[in-house]
């Protein structure tokens, strides 16, 4: 009996160990479905956004992805997602990576991991023109737009404690909500802020964008906790992308002097997955 039950248990042990290691192993399955399912807002331009004439996803982060599945040998599925859905849809298994303007910090580092940096950003606050307001802390007791889970609100928070924040699903609901009146400013990430700015036309002398940056972004592509064999082989493709020049060529593409962005230069690498 004493030995059934040393069986069993042995048994049991050995099964969890598999179940546990093809669980672990999401490279694997990736491999064995074929696609590489990430998930994207389609809503950030010119990170990931729909293309008006084709009607597909395309962008600075998809070019990244794409690059990342022809590695591995898979179709790259792109799956729109919301902001305040990143990190849920990741670690319910709903998709294989999230390339969603999501940033880096040590809080998010104890859910999910993250590749090297893929981008770097400061935030901003545009205001109206007519609302006097020429630096950060003026935004004290005024109304202040922004998008709903990423994080804009806590940095607008911190730098101006009594600030009051409104925030909707997309950039474009927030932006379009500060020309309508609804708030005296709209904070985002530099390069997507720029771009909405760049779009006003002739409006654009009714704003003015606050110099001083609320804090500064690493942004990365999100991965599934202990997935090291996916996180391995992201992190492969995105210094294959920098030593061979192609990450500087997707740069320039998307945010270049030629763009609505309009960097001059990329003051950054796909080097290191190391935050401060």
């Amino acid at each position: 009996m004493r030995m059934k039950l040393i069986a069993a248990a042995a048994l049991a042990a050995s099964t969890f160990l598999l179940g546990t290691a093809a669980h672990a192993d999401q490279l694997a399955d990736i491999k064995k479905k074929g696609e590489l399912v990430v998930g994207v807002l389609g809503t950030d331009e010119p990170a990931t956004f729909v293309d008006p004439k084709t009607r597909q996803i395309v962008g600075y982060e998809v070019d990244l992805v794409n690059a990342i599945a022809k590695k591995i040998g898979v179709k790259p599925v792109l799956k729109q997602i919301a902001v305040a859905a990143r990190i849920p849809e990741l670690q319910q298994g709903h998709v294989d990576l999230v390339a969603a303007g999501l940033t880096h910090n040590k809080e998010r580092e104890a859910q999910i991991d993250f590749s090297l940096t893929t981008f770097v950003t400061g935030q901003k606050a545009i205001v109206k023109k007519d609302s006097g307001i020429t630096e950060v802390p003026q935004l004290a007791g005024k109304k202040v737009l922004t998008i709903r889970g990423g994080t804009q609100e806590p940095n607008i928070r911190k730098a101006v404690p009594n600030v009051e924040v409104v925030t909707f699903d997309t950039s474009q609901q927030a932006f379009q909500a500060l020309q309508q009146g609804k708030g005296v400013g709209y904070v985002d990430d530099e390069a997507a802020l720029l771009r909405s700015y760049a779009k006003l036309g002739p409006q654009k002398a009714q704003y003015v964008v606050l110099k001083q940056n609320l804090s500064t972004e690493a942004l990365a592509i999100g991965i599934k906790k202990g997935e090291s064999g996916l996180k391995a082989v992201v992190d492969d493709t995105l210094r294959e992308l920098e030593k061979s020049g192609d990450a500087e060529k997707i740069f320039i593409k998307w945010y270049g002097p030629n763009t609505a962005s309009g960097f001059q230069s990329r003051d950054f690498k796909l080097e290191s997955d190391k935050i401060d």
